[in-house]
């Protein structure tokens, strides 16, 4: 992707990087470290510089990604030390109760563990090494990309999805059988129950 004039890039250490999510589905993580197994060292370095981790400057100077948490988790793993950043806005100035409020404003944080329970921000991890496995971040995601439901804007959508899916599948299923959790996800998927999620596809009964 070449930047536009208006999109200020900055290189940043990959490890001083906050995270605004707490968990990641780590089988999703595993396939981006796969797949960059898989590129040579010229491909490796057109990767980072057409992936730019779209980020909020925060209190004392801190960036806080909004997205590519995934990838910021495989990369750190596969040893890459440096990244770009897309400044989308500079909140360095606000004291973090005001600042937190106007990341949960545009969205662009989402402090829920791998439970769905919510957790005070300061729970939040302070690199990327800290997020935790969501199986059922890994389904939702799965299930996103077999056409379970159509690709969202809707910030954090694949984590709206894993919360469907939470009381409706045990966890032992998606350690046991992930094909199989994935067929009963599909299935669950195109329910009228699941209606009110981004990008849901399923019929509804008109009568």
């Amino acid at each position: 992707m070449v930047p536009g004039s208006d999109v200020h890039l900055v290189p940043a250490k990959l490890a001083a990087l906050r995270p605004t999510q707490m968990t990641v589905g780590y089988r999703e993580v595993t396939e981006k470290r796969d797949h960059w197994k898989t590129l040579g060292k010229k491909a490796r370095g057109e990767a980072i510089a057409a992936h730019w981790f779209p980020a909020v400057l925060g209190p004392e100077q801190r960036y806080y990604i909004v997205d590519h948490h995934h990838l910021g988790l495989a990369l750190f793993e596969e040893g890459v030390k440096e990244v770009k950043v897309m400044l989308l806005k500079d909140l360095s100035w606000l004291d973090n109760t005001i600042f937190w409020r106007m990341m949960e404003h545009n969205q662009w944080v989402h402090p829920f563990g791998a439970d769905g329970s919510r957790y005070d921000y300061e729970h939040l991890p302070k690199m990327v090494t800290g997020l935790t496995d969501d199986p059922y971040r890994s389904l939702a995601g799965e299930l996103r990309r077999v056409g379970g439901f159509a690709k969202d804007a809707t910030p954090f959508s694949e984590f709206l999805w894993a919360d469907f899916l939470r009381p409706r599948i045990p966890d032992s299923r998606i350690s046991k059988s992930f094909a199989k959790a994935l067929d009963q996800a599909k299935t669950l998927a195109h329910t009228p129950e699941a209606r009110y999620l981004p990008g849901w596809s399923g019929m509804t009964d008109s009568r």
